[in-house]
């Protein structure tokens, strides 16, 4: 899969760092390239652009990360059932461009695609968690802010941190993804500490709503080679959008997803409604006028959010984990952004901690 990307930015203190340099090699002369003292100007939104936000997708800044690379979901709140996860931070933006991201809204004002020079100061992060905690398991992925494959063919991240994660007997390294591409991953031995997830659609969502992805038959094939060469894989069914055809579209995906990897080689299912806040509905339905997929009848929640109706939810929910209870093996299914009430009238149980549910994902498949 192929990025076009319009120009980079390199900050002067990454100028001799060794992503820096991999980035250049791959991707000089092709792109333009500009060093400045300062790469923070380069992320902000152009504002006087047609689409400042897809104009920064396709801006590649190589900077220092300033703050923290680890920390917790954002998405975890007291109001959802949790599953304990946390996030890597090592990149910012993705030069995919699906309509229903949330980083239309999250990124706004710093849409530029931002990659971290210093990636290597989070070894020391992670080290500090295994470390402080060696009795407890700790799921930790890359995938939330920036996919986690989508340029590793230049930057060549992923490998560092799969060998590192492959040390630490209490740390399971998340990698997720909607591209293919896996050929970085597939000369390291992973050890059973890194895991590969695909968030994956449905044709028809894939078709009207995920620009620059790869298709899903694909994301789905990746997942049976990296199976096959050690990893762990899950499988993201997020967003969930209730459409015309969905109770017939997100079934059936279920099954292309048992037919591709066996019910016990799968990690875990995590499930997720389209959620949208006031400004993100906004954005999206500003940049995709024409997507039939951000039409739909919702409502406003109590958390801020529009979601389908309760009913619709409910019903895409219990056929996708009726499934994958079905499957001849146990498959951990979770929902995400949903709160404890609604993971009892699907799963019939009181939704887990998110300390238990940290150790139920760590240890499955």
């Amino acid at each position: 899969m192929n990025f076009e990307l319009d120009e980079i930015f390199i900050e002067e203190d990454s100028r001799a760092s060794a992503l820096a340099r991999r980035v250049i090699e791959a991707l000089s002369p092709r792109v333009p390239i500009r060093f400045v003292a300062d790469a923070r100007a380069a992320t902000l939104a152009d504002r006087n652009a047609a689409d400042p936000f897809g104009k920064g997708k396709r801006r590649m800044v190589i900077m220092r990360r300033r703050g923290a690379f680890l920390m917790g979901c954002p998405a975890a709140s007291a109001r959802y059932a949790c599953c304990g996860y946390l996030v890597l931070a090592l990149a910012s933006n993705c030069p995919m461009d699906c309509s229903y991201c949330f980083l239309q809204d999250y990124l706004a004002d710093n849409p530029g695609f931002q990659v971290y020079s210093n990636y290597a100061d989070a070894f020391a992060e992670l080290g500090r968690l295994a470390a402080g905690s060696p009795e407890r398991q700790f799921r930790v992925g890359t995938g939330e802010f920036a996919d986690s494959l989508a340029f590793d063919s230049i930057t060549g991240v992923a490998r560092e941190f799969v060998e590192f994660f492959a040390a630490h007997r209490n740390l399971t390294l998340e990698l997720k993804t909607k591209t293919d591409e896996i050929d970085g991953l597939l000369s390291i031995e992973p050890r059973g500490a890194t895991m590969v997830s695909w968030t994956v659609s449905p044709e028809r969502v894939y078709r009207t709503s995920e620009r620059r992805t790869a298709p899903p038959s694909a994301r789905l094939r990746a997942a049976r080679c990296v199976l096959e060469a050690g990893y762990r894989v899950a499988f993201h069914l997020d967003p969930i959008i209730a459409y015309p055809g969905a109770e017939d579209d997100y079934p059936r995906l279920a099954e292309e997803i048992l037919d591709t990897v066996a019910p016990e080689k799968i990690s875990f299912v995590s499930m997720g409604s389209l959620r949208m806040t006031p400004a993100l509905r906004t954005a999206a339905r500003r940049r995709f006028p024409d997507d039939p997929m951000l039409l739909g009848e919702d409502i406003l929640c109590p958390d801020g959010r529009y979601r389908a109706f309760t009913p619709l939810r409910l019903r895409l929910y219990r056929q996708i984990a009726d499934r994958f209870s079905r499957a001849g093996a146990p498959v951990q299914t979770y929902l995400c952004m949903e709160p404890a009430s609604v993971h009892r009238r699907i799963f019939a149980a009181e939704a887990p901690t998110p300390a238990d549910a940290r150790e139920r994902l760590c240890c499955a498949g």
